[in-house]
């Protein structure tokens, strides 16, 4: 079964796919230049151009890899219990939010309404700018009136993501078209 963006473990896959693709890639370039080398001898054949174009998707491919290579997927335990205390709200996991100025990974995501709520483990990651970047783009998407609150300590998101479960448990609005077009939208910005 293939791992799609927003699910638990998708980096992982990511990281061996793109991994996979890369040595792949190269593998194939380095025979064609064989292949040619040893079908005419010298260097200068037409497979030697083909190989040499062949190094773009290959070396894009690598990029790819070294720009996600550096993000840990989301711990099994904290996936299994922000499942269990925020069952009834839309959820998304492993991120790697993508601005401008910064690379910003985002562990887990919880909406309910226009509320959006995140945990990021990383301490390199500045979780006001994370906040304001996704507020910026579901503005720009026209979902506006969204809160977004990003928490480094996951013992506070825990407790939010509870408290806005507990909520949706009360009074629970039929919302969830909303909430699928924000998670797209947050999805959008991750690698």
């Amino acid at each position: 079964m293939k791992i799609q963006k927003g699910q638990p473990g998708y980096i992982k896959a990511q990281k061996q796919k793109l991994l996979l693709f890369t040595i792949m890639e190269f593998a194939i370039v380095v025979a064609l230049l064989l292949l040619g080398y040893f079908q005419t001898g010298t260097k200068l054949n037409l497979l030697t151009a083909v190989a040499v174009l062949g190094c773009l998707p290959a070396s894009k491919m690598l990029v790819e890899f070294i720009a996600i290579a550096p993000y840990k997927a989301v711990d099994p335990e904290k996936y299994m219990e922000t499942e269990e205390k925020a069952a009834l709200l839309t959820t998304a996991y492993d991120m790697v939010i993508t601005s401008k100025e910064k690379i910003m990974p985002v562990d887990a995501v919880v909406i309910s309404g226009n509320t959006v709520c995140g945990y990021a483990s990383n301490p390199k990651t500045d979780v006001a700018k994370v906040a304001k970047h996704l507020k910026e783009t579901l503005h720009q998407n026209r979902l506006d009136k969204v809160t977004v609150k990003i928490f480094s300590d996951y013992a506070a998101f825990i407790a939010r993501a509870e408290g806005m479960n507990n909520m949706a448990a009360i009074d629970r609005p039929d919302t969830q078209k909303l909430e699928q077009k924000i998670r797209g939208t947050i999805l959008s910005t991750s690698m």
